[in-house]
């Protein structure tokens, strides 16, 4: 099998980037507790908040490092 060239995708990248920053707006926002989570205690809403800003951390640096 031959192995496929990386190419650069445009589109790809700006739908990536615009889904980081939209997860680290979010999570900031749970963590602040503005943006919350109706009929559930805050503290959830807080470590859901950390969840989704750890998450588009790991996929910043999974990015860097291309895998």
């Amino acid at each position: 099998m031959a192995k496929k060239e990386s190419s650069f995708n445009l589109a790809g990248f700006i739908a990536w980037v615009t889904g980081v920053l939209v997860s680290l707006a979010v999570g900031s926002g749970m963590i602040n507790q503005i943006l919350v989570v109706p009929y559930s205690p805050a503290i959830i809403t807080i470590i859901a908040g950390w969840i989704v800003v750890i998450g588009a951390i790991i996929s910043i640096v999974l990015a860097l490092f291309q895998r």
